[in-house]
């Protein structure tokens, strides 16, 4: 399926033992195309999902048409497949098809670094940083010999662009999935950054038959009570607030009681 990656945070599985994972928003996806062994010469699911364009061409809004689907689905994939009976036209998919305890393959686009070079890119440890060198510290060093072979082999590490490329990590981990919000939650790194586009297929590792996943209500629902006994702390803060009230009150009177006394005074005077 295809998603978009949110982020990745900490869980706490059944067991108390803290896990890394990353979210993912995992579609809805919908079926817009079937492609099969007598006419493609082949079996597939070609799936859509909403990207961030949200405007389509008009051969991109007429192929959508024809499989009923009215969304701007920017996202298009096609997914190898055994049987096809299952899927139809139109059809959603969502999250509901991944359960916790099983194995994924994550794909995506890495992280872009632009033009970098030996050691950041591939990690070299660089050149002395004494006996007279001055400007050759993250210096790549020799490239190749001298008669033999006289040239520079091919592959040689060496500085240039770094990421932007398509990565794939391999049987990751599902601890947690959220049908409510469309959210899996897979153990470990995805690559690309926060709101990329990422597709999860399943893993070839099998799934743990014993996996106690997280459970987030359970620990939301044993909070509540503590919270319910918090309100009784304003009514604490009213009663200590009335002494000040009646304190503004007895002020507020004795001020009268000096104005009385002040315009008799000034009766008297007159």
């Amino acid at each position: 399926m295809i998603g978009r990656k949110v982020g990745m945070m900490r869980l706490y599985d059944g067991g108390g033992r803290v896990r890394a994972v990353t979210a993912i928003e995992l579609g809805p996806n919908r079926v817009t195309q079937l492609r099969t062994g007598e006419r493609d010469g082949y079996q597939a699911v070609q799936i859509g999902y909403r990207g961030k364009r949200k405007r389509l061409t008009r051969p991109a809004r007429g192929h959508l048409r024809q499989a009923g689907v009215e969304e701007p689905l920017s996202v298009l994939r096609e997914f190898r497949v055994d049987d096809l009976s299952e899927f139809t036209i139109g059809q959603e998919l969502s999250v509901d098809r991944f359960t916790p305890g099983a194995f994924v393959d994550v794909s995506g686009t890495s992280k872009g670094r632009g033009f970098a070079g030996g050691v950041k890119r591939w990690g070299f440890r660089g050149g002395p940083k004494t006996h007279g060198q001055s400007d050759k510290h993250r210096g790549p060093g020799s490239i190749g010999a001298g008669t033999t072979p006289g040239r520079v082999w091919k592959g040689q590490k060496m500085a240039g662009h770094m990421g932007a490329r398509s990565k794939t990590v391999r049987d990751l981990l599902i601890v947690l999935t959220d049908l409510s919000r469309n959210l899996i939650f897979i153990q470990g790194s995805v690559p690309g950054p926060n709101g990329s586009i990422v597709v999860v297929r399943p893993g070839r590792r099998s799934a743990l038959d014993e996996f106690d996943p997280p459970v987030i209500e359970d620990a939301l629902l044993s909070a509540a009570p503590e919270q319910a006994d918090e309100p009784a702390e304003p009514e604490e803060n009213d009663a200590a607030s009335e002494p000040e009230a009646t304190a503004e009150d007895d002020d507020d009177g004795v001020g009268a009681e000096e104005g009385a006394e002040g315009d008799a005074g000034d009766e008297s005077e007159a």
